[in-house]
């Protein structure tokens, strides 16, 4: 019972309530609350279970059902709806988890959909609702397979499109390696490709169009050696005894500039190129110059190694460097040497055709294994600092390049754009000039790791290297000559004595640049290195490394000077005042030891602020991760990184973040922009700007990670990045891999190349692009890789693969041995894919009348229709079933089971044509023994009559055989009569004492007779 004093105070609050509300508005606010409390709930569980049950439906039903009612409309419309469709339509990382399970067996739970899913998307200004229906609409055009429909014209066109084009790129050895420059726009046309076989030197361009190969490339008639050829069972790649530096040619192409190629080996090496234009390549120049220490020049060896080459794929590098950098060079003495593709009459400059431009010495005596530069890069990268070019050498250093070179006049008699005036001598020293205006970067986390060396046995210090310096380090003349003489001590070195006194030496580790990735503040480039275990001593590893851009920790008193925005300009102020290893003046302690690595500069980002007369720095750090790889023993053999359209564009060129960003295109897919709010973040776009890599195995299994995936939160902690795919193929090796943002296509060693969804919709490849004799080449490498002479060329193999960058082009081309196959899919008739309907079929029923389209109107029509199309089904299920259990009683088939490959139907009709031919031998060789008995026991007693009974005597038992009721008397006949050899039944002939008159004696030759056929009849019962 409430007490006094509560019920006072409650009838004065309500009293209160009543003088400041009216009565009637209370009462209105009463009952408003009430039904919005009774209809909340029930409303929210509803468009809950709702979204649930449409999130089963097929992307144009789900479209569909948003013309139902306004509540399904404004539920449809919602990203929500869609996100939930895309995630069960593609698991992703749960399919991963759960081992492969059914879109049916997949439950929905709250889980999945708050995961987060990372792809790269298909279209510019992208939503949930495009991505699901876009994304399903082209896979099913590529398992379809239709090839593109040609415009109709009243003459048929021979060279019209094709689905499959298979023909012969006129090389003698394997390709491996392949680029074209595909079209942009609307209006895509045939591209054209250029490949190269690096076992040779040579290389070709073709029409896939017309499925013929020019004749470029074949009037060169020059020839290359390879490093097993002159040193033929030295180990390469620097193993060992250490003494040589030793590797296959490399090779790399470009549909722009053409090829460049460079011999492996240490006996005068030569570095090809040929131009697309021209019909003849020319060597590029190595060294013409003698040591000049005044100028930083070192003398170079001409007994050097060409361990990696890169030439231009487009336009942009060449454009921005003015013609200066168009081909890079990497050799086995860790020197880098850049070349021009070619002159441009827009330009002021004129530059030759592979003419030497820049150079530097990043890690002398170590070899440059890789080269990766971004392909993408534009003057805005450029401005915002951006790196642009990585280099790997064997040690696992990278090194990186922000700005680009600038020419400079290094000898001002020497007029460089007069062609009489040029000499190989002054070009090179020129080249050493235009190096030293740019800054090389090491990146700190890959530094080479020295071993314990108690006693100092080595001669160098496994932890330091020299390289060349640039002018913003303001070196005098007897500085500069202390650097040169170090550099060439250490360009003198073995591959054996870096490898004592260093960790980590592996020639054949792999590079992938992530050159577009962001993480704030112009920053996020992702370097991935490799390491593929393929050697011996080594094993798998990857480690990624992430540029960021922090704080400083301890802010620096600042003028009320505008901060520049050049990187180069702020490392000045950073080195300043720095002590030199080489001698020179400075104001700090002199004691303290000085390296080119302890002057990292200091990045000051545009956005710099200042605040109470402190200028806000930020620094780069650089940030490591590592990716899981389970099988440790495994080996890997090849890597790819997605390069399409959406995937290189950076976080300020990407138009769903900005509308200002570079890229034109749009998509009738897309959501109006009118509805749908601009992203804040690159993680609320759909698919969180992800873009993936891929490692393949030599046991034929294939990893796909997000190389953008999540970094540390502190440079002394490194994270661990899971895979988002594990695909196992059919191949035995997987030889070549690429990318685009809807399939995975690899190639195996075998020849099998197929196509895979790496979000995981078929655990199954969604296509087979060519399995021709890959069973038979699967079991020819068992038998090459037991024989002493190991594989060899392999002309079964894929060796290379080149997909269109617009990732709703369905086009590509692999190579297959010294065969090209090219694919060029229909994806512009996808949006009439409303789903996965059969054919239509007859309108009437015992009708031969065929029609496209349903054709009848009412209702009665409508289930006419519907009855006949039931009736065929039943019929044809009745048929097939008929037809199965015909080939499952006369051949066995139902044994293996449904599920059965190939390969399990190839193996058991081989064991019946086994059984079925040792049946029939054991039956050929019955017959034979019999036959053979009866042959045996006939001579042998035949003989014995010869030896017993004398010449007229057999002659008479033989003719009394013959003829029976002849009087015996007849054999005295003086006519010799001669008889053919035959084999006669055993006859039991009795001794020449037994026989005491003729009738006795003929009486035993008949019961010798009868017994004989007796015995022939009952051999001939047991062999029936």
């Amino acid at each position: 019972m409430a007490s006094p004093i509560m019920t006072s105070n409650l009838s004065s609050s309500f009293t209160l309530i009543q003088e400041t509300i009216s009565p009637m508005t209370w009462g209105l606010a009463l009952r408003r609350r009430a039904r919005t409390r009774r209809a909340k709930a029930p409303t929210e569980q509803r468009s809950k279970v709702l979204t649930h049950i449409l999130s089963h439906l097929p992307a144009s039903s789900l479209s569909d059902v948003s013309l139902v009612s306004k509540s399904f409309h404004k539920l449809i419309t919602t990203p929500h709806a869609w996100r939930s469709a895309f995630s069960r339509f593609f698991p992703g990382r749960e399919r991963l988890d759960h081992g492969g399970i059914d879109h049916d067996q997949l439950e929905l739970n709250e889980k999945v959909l708050s995961e987060r899913r990372y792809f790269a998307r298909l279209s510019p200004l992208a939503s949930w609702r495009s991505e699901y229906i876009l994304r399903t609409r082209l896979l099913r055009s590529v398992v379809r397979g239709k090839p593109l429909e040609a415009a109709s014209t009243s003459v048929p066109d021979p060279a019209s499109p094709k689905a499959q084009v298979r023909y012969n790129s006129n090389l003698v050895s394997t390709v491996t390696h392949l680029h074209a420059n595909y079209d942009v726009g609307s209006n895509k046309k045939s591209p054209r490709f250029i490949h190269g076989a690096d076992e040779l030197g040579t290389a070709s361009a073709s029409d896939p169009r017309l499925g013929k190969v020019d004749t470029w490339g074949f009037q060169d008639n020059s020839s290359f050696q390879q490093f097993t050829d002159l040193f033929p069972g030295d180990t390469p790649y620097g193993l060992g005894p250490g003494e040589l530096v030793g590797l296959p040619n490399v090779m790399d192409v470009s549909q722009a500039f053409g090829m460049v190629y460079g011999e492996g080996h240490q006996e005068e090496s030569v570095l090809w190129y040929r131009h697309i234009e021209e019909k003849r390549g020319r060597s590029l120049l190595w060294t013409s110059l003698p040591q000049e220490l005044e100028h930083g020049i070192p003398s170079l060896a001409s007994d050097h190694a060409n361990c990696s080459v890169w030439v231009a794929k487009s336009t942009n590098v060449p454009e921005l460097s003015q013609g200066l950098v168009g081909i890079l060079a990497g050799s086995s003495t860790g020197v880098l040497t850049a070349y021009s593709p070619g002159t441009n009459g827009l330009r002021d400059r004129r530059l030759e055709r592979g003419q030497i431009t820049a150079r530097w010495v990043l890690s002398p005596g170590v070899p440059l294994i890789a080269i990766a530069v971004d392909e993408q890069l534009s003057k805005q990268r450029l401005d915002a600092g951006r790196i642009w070019a990585v280099v790997l050498n064997a040690l696992g250093e990278a090194f990186c390049l922000e700005t680009m070179p600038d020419r400079v006049q290094s000898d001002q008699k020497v007029d460089y754009d007069n062609t009489s005036q040029r000499t190989p001598s002054s070009l090179e020293r020129l080249a050493w000039a235009t190096g030293r205006t740019v800054h090389w970067k090491l990146i700190e986390p890959t530094r080479r790791t020295a071993r314990i060396d108690p006693f100092e046995k080595t001669e160098i210090d496994g932890s330091y290297t020299p390289r060349s310096s640039w002018t913003r380090m303001h070196l005098d003349t007897q500085q500069l000559v202390a650097e040169t003489l170090e550099i060439e001590r250490f360009l003198q070195k073995k591959p054996k004595e870096f490898r004592q006194a260093c960790y980590g030496w592996d020639m054949r580790r792999r590079l992938e640049v992530d050159f577009a990735g962001h993480v704030g503040r112009d920053a996020g480039e992702h370097i991935l290195i490799v390491e593929t275990g393929l050697d011996e001593g080594t094993s798998v590893s990857m480690k990624r490394y992430t540029r960021c851009q922090v704080k400083d920790p301890t802010p620096k008193t600042s003028s009320f000077d505008i901060p520049s925005l050049s990187a180069a300009s702020n490392r000045v102020e950073a080195e300043r005042g720095s002590p030199s290893l080489f001698g020179g003046k400075s104001n700090k302690d002199q004691s303290q030891p000085w390296s080119f690595e302890s002057i990292e500069p200091v990045s000051v980002s545009p956005t710099s602020s200042f605040v109470e007369g402190h200028q806000e720095l930020f620094i780069e750090e650089w940030r490591c991760s590592g990716f899981e790889f389970e099988p440790m023993r495994d080996q890997i053999t090849c890597s790819t990184i997605d390069n399409s359209k959406y995937a290189v564009l950076n976080a300020f060129e990407d138009p769903l973040l900005t509308f200002s960003g570079s890229s034109t295109s749009s998509s009738l897919s897309s959501s109006p922009l009118g509805s749908m709010c601009t992203p804040s973040s690159p993680n609320n776009v759909p698919g969180c700007c992800a873009r993936f890599v891929a490692i393949g195995t030599k046991t034929g299994a294939i990893f796909i990670y997000n190389i953008r995936a999540a970094v540390s939160g502190n440079a002394l902690v490194e994270n661990t990045v899971t895979p988002v795919r594990i695909i196992h193929t059919d191949s035995p090796q997987i030889s070549c891999l690429a990318m685009t943002a809807l399939y995975l296509v690899h190639g195996g060693n075998d020849g099998l190349v197929q196509a895979w969804d790496p979000l995981g919709s078929s655990l199954a490849p969604i296509r087979t692009l060519n399995s021709r004799f890959s069973s038979r080449a699967r079991r020819r490498l068992i038998q090459a890789e037991a024989s002493p002479a190991g594989v060899g060329v392999n002309l079964f193999a894929a060796g290379a693969i080149s997909l269109d960058p617009d990732p709703t082009v369905l086009r590509g081309m692999v190579s297959l041995g010294s065969h090209l196959r090219y694919w060029s899919y229909s994806s512009a008739t996808a949006d009439q894919y409303k789903g996965g309907k059969r054919r239509l079929r007859r309108s009437q029923r015992g009708s031969n009348q065929s029609s496209d389209r349903f054709s009848g109107t009412g209702r009665g029509a409508l289930k006419e229709y519907i009855a006949n199309e039931k009736l065929e089904l039943d019929r044809e299920r009745k048929q097939k079933r008929k037809e199965d259990e015909r080939l499952a009683g006369r051949f066995g088939l139902d044994l293996l089971g449904p599920d059965a490959s190939e390969e399990e139907l190839l193996a058991y009709a081989t064991l019946l044509s086994q059984e079925s031919a040792q049946s029939d031998e054991l039956q050929r060789k019955k017959s034979t023994s019999s036959s053979d008995t009866i042959t045996e026991e006939t001579e042998a007693e035949v003989s014995s009559i010869g030896e017993e009974v004398d010449d007229e005597l057999a002659e008479a038992i033989r003719l009394s055989l013959q003829h029976p009721s002849a009087n015996p008397e007849a054999s005295s006949s003086d006519v010799r009569i001669q008889y053919t050899k035959r084999k006669i039944p055993a006859l039991p002939v009795p001794a020449k004492d037994d026989i005491d008159d003729d009738l006795g004696f003929a009486l035993r030759l008949s019961m010798a007779e009868q017994e004989s056929e007796h015995s022939n009849s009952k051999g001939k019962g047991r062999e029936m």
